[in-house]
């Protein structure tokens, strides 16, 4: 058995089985595990995907909001445990693999089509 079989099989088990198809362009909600003080609770945050990297354990969803307009961005590891749940608002209808562009916009030009062909659940 060589290294990377024996890394691929331990990072197995640590891979998320009941996660969504994510799709860049996807508004979603996903539920972030906050620890404060001893206890801890789970905050949504909701954004649309700009952009999708890696795969297997290291796939992470860069995930843009707008709060107080000021455009926040942020990145989750998918397989993080401090991802509890990730839901499917719309399913957004792009051209590219990277949302970069929209940074750069404000207010309604921020708006992507809506795709439905695909399933949101």
């Amino acid at each position: 058995m060589h290294a990377q079989e024996v890394i691929r099989s331990i990072e197995e088990s640590y891979l998320k089985k009941d996660l969504p198809k994510i799709y860049v362009g996807d508004t979603i909600k996903v539920g972030v595990v906050i620890q404060e003080g001893g206890k801890e609770r789970t905050q949504p945050y909701e954004g649309v995907v700009i952009a999708k990297r890696n795969g297997g354990i290291n796939e992470t969803i860069t995930v843009r909001r707008v709060f107080q307009n000021v455009g926040v961005e942020r990145v989750f590891l998918l397989h993080s445990p401090r991802i509890s749940s990730i839901k499917i608002i719309r399913r957004g209808d792009v051209r590219r693999a990277k949302l970069y562009y929209l940074r750069d916009r404000v207010g309604k030009a921020t708006r992507l089509k809506q795709r439905f062909d695909r399933p949101t659940t």
